[in-house]
């Protein structure tokens, strides 16, 4: 239905456009000279159709009022190097002589503006899912690790509910911890870490030097608030003075709803 609706407003917009066209430029010649190439006729059909659109946005109405209906329009047809007579002559020659043409026209400026809408629509799910994200720490955790600290360690406050927790891990062979694995605990924010810790079960990693992505379920109850704290990258061995070798990357931790 959105598709439709998308390409019923773009044919509509141009037979304004045509329309214009045939209303001003009657006494012009239909042939194909001083025709606008059928390339930039598509960038053109194009901007005039994101300009119109960007106008009826209140914010940018007030901030640029066109001085006539056609500002606009001519605006972006010399922007290419064209005038608005040359335009007119274009579209009423489609239109009059040659509309499967005006059609294929009308079909790759819908293409492009679906493009461009996905490509939108693309950056604003990235933004909103890298402002949802709960993880602040290093992306990638890399060992060996040039400060050589723990940058797998975590603390973060968190509301109870339900949370996944994704990344992407390879463990190297030459890794020398043992039981390697995920270690996740959380306590009420009012108890300042002195209350009672409640661990979540662990999960164990494949340490084959290829690269796997661990989606974890997370559910957490209790008060208004918690602290979550925990390590990505555990293990037993101890003194932690081993060879580590292993990269942590793509780490989310996003608040969901199911």
């Amino acid at each position: 239905m959105k598709r439709f609706m998308s390409r019923f407003k773009l044919f509509t917009f141009i037979l304004l456009l045509v329309t214009t066209a045939s209303c001003s430029s009657r006494k012009n010649k239909l042939d194909r000279s001083s025709l606008i190439p059928e390339q930039d006729m598509i960038s053109i059909i194009k901007d005039i159709y994101l300009a119109n659109g960007l106008l009826n946005l209140p914010d940018v109405h007030h901030w640029y009022v066109p001085p006539d209906s056609l500002s606009t329009y001519r605006d972006v047809i010399g922007k290419y190097g064209y005038t608005k007579d040359a335009m007119d002559r274009t579209l009423k020659f489609y239109f009059v002589k040659d509309p499967k043409e005006l059609v294929k026209i009308y079909d790759q400026v819908l293409g492009q503006l679906s493009a461009l809408d996905s490509r939108v629509e693309k950056a604003l799910n990235q933004e909103e899912a890298k402002a949802a994200n709960y993880w602040k720490g290093d992306d990638p955790v890399l060992y060996p690790a040039m400060d050589k600290g723990d940058s797998s360690y975590f603390s973060i406050i968190i509301k109870p509910g339900l949370y996944t927790f994704t990344y992407t891990m390879t463990l190297y062979p030459d890794d020398c911890s043992f039981n390697p694995r995920l270690s996740l605990w959380y306590f009420n924010r009012d108890s300042a870490g002195t209350g009672k810790r409640y661990f979540i079960p662990t999960l164990h990693y494949v340490k084959d030097g290829l690269p796997h992505t661990y989606v974890n379920k997370i559910i957490i109850p209790g008060k208004p608030f918690v602290i979550l704290r925990g390590h990505i990258y555990n293990y037993d061995n101890y003194p932690a003075s081993f060879h580590k070798h292993l990269r942590i990357e793509k780490i989310t931790f996003l608040h969901t709803t199911n």
